[in-house]
């Protein structure tokens, strides 16, 4: 049967393997973004009032990292907010029968305790991304409160830090500053600088691995699932393998000790996912061949 589906947030870089995921299941798709249905007002939603949707993927989110969060919390907060509200809103005044597949973080995690989904709104989010990080927390909390008071469906995502082709080639989350950086230190004769000592340690899935987790998992209902790889490495770690990708000499890499660099370690909890999936493995992508994908596509859409 095919099924109806809205997804906001679809020009970012996980909207658009939703969206590729959903139409090759053959499933109709409708938008939202900043051009179509913007959800900084609810009523441009209303044009959809006539369709009765199945599922709604709530992507939407302005995710800005590093300094933005420090330095522009307040904005931040307030567009989060404010979209996360509307589209709740409009999803119990509209579209109830809907299934809401929303996206958390792991930087919701507080840092010292174990990133199991049980431990999600326990403690302090690390400072840097906090606004960000709360955000997401509030985002949650409104689905539960939602689902207690008019019975809705709802499931909400946590995975590591994903990655893969389709990126914007500014973006700033530190694999794909890699994959900019090495190459600009290989074509340009730029230094590749990584900061701090390069010991820090995070985990990475990529992001079709990821959205095929989601799917498998679609029929479950009111639940919070980790999304990880299970693995984690060290930012230098990430950097020597970007340098093989692009036959850069490793030994050139260069560090900046006075840069900050967040936690010490960041590796979720996939104990639940692996159980809810009864062991099927929804990892296809190793960290090399990932990488590799994702060199490819940034010299193939920067050159």
């Amino acid at each position: 049967m095919i099924k109806k589906v809205l997804v906001t947030g679809v020009s970012g870089f996980l909207g658009k393997h939703i969206k590729d995921k959903l139409l090759s299941l053959g499933w109709d798709v409708y938008e939202s973004n900043t051009k179509k249905a913007n959800l900084l007002k609810v009523e441009n939603l209303y044009c959809y009032n006539d369709i009765k949707f199945d599922y709604i993927f709530h992507l939407a989110v302005d995710t800005k990292a590093g300094d933005y969060c420090l330095k522009h919390p307040g904005k931040q907060w307030v567009v989060n907010q404010t979209i996360n509200t509307n589209m709740l809103n409009y999803w119990i005044e509209h579209q109830r029968q809907a299934k809401m597949i929303c996206m958390g973080t792991s930087c919701s995690y507080a840092p010292d305790i174990l990133m199991s989904e049980e431990n999600y709104l326990l403690g302090e989010p690390e400072e840097s991304l906090y606004t960000y990080a709360m955000t997401k927390r509030m985002l949650l909390v409104g689905l539960r409160s939602l689902e207690k008071e008019y019975g809705v469906n709802w499931l909400y995502f946590i995975p590591s830090t994903l990655y893969g082709p389709g990126f914007e080639l500014d973006d700033n989350h530190f694999i794909f500053d890699f994959i900019r950086n090495c190459y600009n230190a290989k074509n340009k004769g730029e230094d590749f600088v990584v900061w701090g000592d390069g010991n820090q340690r995070r985990e990475l899935i990529y992001v079709d691995d990821a959205v095929d987790a989601m799917f498998d998992l679609l029929n479950y209902d009111n639940m919070i699932f980790n999304l990880g790889s299970g693995q984690d490495n060290s930012i230098n770690e990430f950097a020597e393998k970007v340098c093989k990708a692009y036959d850069y000499d490793y030994s050139l890499l260069k560090h900046d000790l006075t840069k900050y660099v967040g936690v010490k370690a960041k590796k979720i909890d996939t104990e639940k996912v692996i159980k809810s999936l009864d062991g099927k493995t929804f990892l296809k992508t190793s960290l090399s061949e990932g990488i590799k994908k994702c060199v490819n596509y940034f010299i193939k859409n920067y050159e």
